[in-house]
């Protein structure tokens, strides 16, 4: 793992106990410490946060007075009970929310912000990025609370409407026949696609996968966004598809040049990917972790199954997977009863 050669990474190693650690270091950002070796699921993990992370604002911390909004939000991050219990991954979008707000009200006392700040604030924001947006913010505010910044959080009584969508589109199979059609066994793309799919992982944990993730025929993830850690069983196909994909790094994909994809560079080469296959634009690697949560679920898997693999939290999204999947093998019984035929038997994950 040590050989692993990650841009903005710097290694060291103890004089007196020899022991190695290693830092992100890149001109004009934060210096961020990583743990554990290059290749483990903890050293990616924090490193992705790391290249995630928005630009040092130089002098920042000079030039935000006591009180300020500014000041807090430094406060914030150095907090191990609020910002550094967060998962790498919600850390990074966090972060990313805040420096902006930081940047545009900074220089106001934290104390003063009013509720009618923040309700207008969100009312100027779709749906989606008012919730991430609140959910920061609130964060913020229980933490100045908590170091008497501020008396009370303004965010406490506001609450969003929730939003009626079908959310992210999930893969159908005639859209996965159309890639597979069009990406041959052996290429980056069809192995992009295989982790996607077999794995019901994010994006963030895919482009982390690789070869020594893999211990007798189990994938270890630990997830980004959760830091949730999930031991997988390799799909047969899965597995076919890697082993026919020539690599020279322990990391499954990488960029022409080696490096490790971040996230949004890896979610626009798979938008060429599918463009290839001609694909609707709806199309997207999120999607694929859709489509293998309903592939679970039409296999006979129950929620707690599905959460098994996926990883997810709360069972209450995976459960309208599994209550469409058995809504749909009943009406197929029904009908196969009123023509006199057998029962149509649970599907399978292929």
């Amino acid at each position: 793992m040590s050989k692993i050669r990650l841009p903005y990474v710097q290694a060291f190693r103890d004089k007196k106990t020899g022991h190695p650690y290693h830092y992100f270091r890149r001109p004009g950002f934060d210096r961020v410490p990583l743990p554990g070796l290059p290749g483990s699921a903890e050293f990616m993990a924090a490193y992705q946060a790391a290249l995630a992370q928005p630009a040092a604002e130089i002098g920042a911390a000079k030039r935000s007075r006591a009180g300020s909004v500014s000041a807090a939000i430094m406060a914030y991050y150095q907090s191990p009970l609020y910002f550094g219990s967060l998962a790498p991954g919600t850390q990074a979008m966090r972060r990313a929310i805040l420096e902006r707000f930081r940047v545009e009200h900074g220089d106001k006392p934290i104390a003063m912000l009013p509720q009618k700040f923040i309700a207008l604030t969100l009312a100027r924001m779709r749906p989606f990025a008012a919730r991430n947006w609140l959910k920061a913010i609130r964060h913020l505010m229980q933490f100045a609370v908590s170091v008497s910044l501020r008396k009370d959080d303004p965010t406490q009584s506001i609450k969003l409407p929730s939003v009626k969508t079908d959310g992210i589109y999930t893969w159908t199979e005639q859209d996965i026949e159309a890639y597979e059609g069009a990406h041959a066994i052996g290429t980056k793309a069809r192995l992009a696609f295989a982790l996607l799919l077999y794995t019901a992982q994010r994006r963030s944990d895919v482009i982390r996968m690789g070869r020594q993730h893999i211990r007798d025929s189990i994938l270890q993830v630990r997830q980004a966004k959760t830091g949730t850690t999930l031991d997988i069983p390799v799909h047969p196909k899965l597995q076919e598809i890697i082993d026919a994909t020539p690599g020279e790094h322990l990391m499954f994909l990488t960029t022409k040049t080696g490096k490790s994809y971040s996230a949004n560079d890896f979610s626009d080469q798979f938008r060429v990917w599918c463009d290839d296959a001609e694909l609707p634009k709806d199309c997207s690697a999120h999607g694929l972790r859709k489509a293998a949560c309903r592939r679970l679920a039409e296999a006979g898997c129950s929620a707690n199954e599905i959460a098994a693999i996926s990883g997810h939290a709360s069972l209450s999204e995976v459960q309208r997977y599994t209550k469409a999947a058995e809504q749909l093998r009943m009406a197929q019984n029904a009908m196969a009863r009123l023509k006199g035929r057998a029962p149509k038997t649970k599907g399978s994950l292929d």
